[in-house]
């Protein structure tokens, strides 16, 4: 692995630090009106991240490989192992709307802040999976994956973990838990990430012809989380513009660093 790919790999993993530390310069757990905000733009990221980062570079893969009128098919094929392999997790993992989903609510051993951690790790998983496949794509000279487009998911990846990190430690520090535990435990749930990236790398650089069905795979899986748990997220406790709001912008900014560093 080079120091570029290194990097690029524990970027998103720094901004997840960097929101726990929010622990540390604010009292108060999260408002419900900031929160809905935080969670909207994340999303917006992650979308626009799964189009321009993987889906569109999956297709264009698909199709440099001579697939013609076919090219849809890894990404389509990709796309839904990826969208199944969270299902299969979600039911797997007990996470944040086990409680509305179920008539007898949550299991006792697993209060609302440990659910809660669990679905950020959860989170986490596709989107190490996404940084992975990229860099492994620019690693074995993947014409259609610059440097810079593989730079702009990390620096996306890293601006949308931000409000997640402060999310793990804000309520974390609300329930009683001290601020370098807060801290500490919110920096956990991001560590996920940049094993997932590793493994993927590992084993994207064994199998590049499956490129195109890696990066959609990592789309589809980012798209369920987005679809099963940040948007009920972001629209909790009744309607609000805030959250479509940031996802807008979340989305458009996600947009514009891809483009300009593609």
């Amino acid at each position: 692995m080079t120091k570029e790919m290194i990097l690029g790999i524990l970027i998103p993993f720094a901004g997840t630090s960097l929101g726990a530390g929010c622990v540390f310069l604010m009292r108060d757990q999260l408002r419900l009106g900031v929160r809905r905000m935080l969670i909207g733009f994340a999303a917006g990221v992650m979308v626009a991240a799964s189009i321009w980062s993987l889906l569109i570079p999956a297709l264009e893969e698909a199709e440099s490989a001579g697939l013609g009128v076919w090219s849809f098919v890894p990404a389509a094929g990709g796309f839904w192992l990826g969208v199944l392999f969270l299902l299969a997790l979600d039911h797997l993992i007990p996470h944040l709307h086990q409680d509305a989903d179920s008539p007898e609510g949550p299991p006792a051993r697993l209060p609302r802040i440990t659910m809660m951690l669990l679905a950020v790790t959860l989170h986490n998983i596709p989107e190490g999976m996404a940084v992975g496949v990229v860099y492994a794509a620019w690693l074995a000279g993947e014409g259609e994956i610059s440097l810079a487009g593989a730079l702009a998911l990390s620096l996306g990846i890293a601006i949308q973990n931000f409000p997640e990190g402060a999310i793990v430690s804000m309520p974390l520090r609300a329930e009683g838990a001290s601020r370098p535990r807060a801290f500490l435990d919110g920096v956990l749930s991001g560590a996920v990430e940049p094993l997932a990236a590793f493994f993927t790398v590992m084993a994207a650089s064994l199998v590049i012809p499956a490129l195109p069905w890696l990066l959609s795979f990592a789309a589809g899986a980012m798209l369920y989380v987005v679809v099963e748990e940040l948007v009920p997220e972001m629209t909790e406790g009744g309607h609000s513009d805030i959250g479509p709001l940031a996802f807008a912008l979340g989305f458009t900014l996600m947009m514009a660093l891809d483009v300009a560093l593609g």
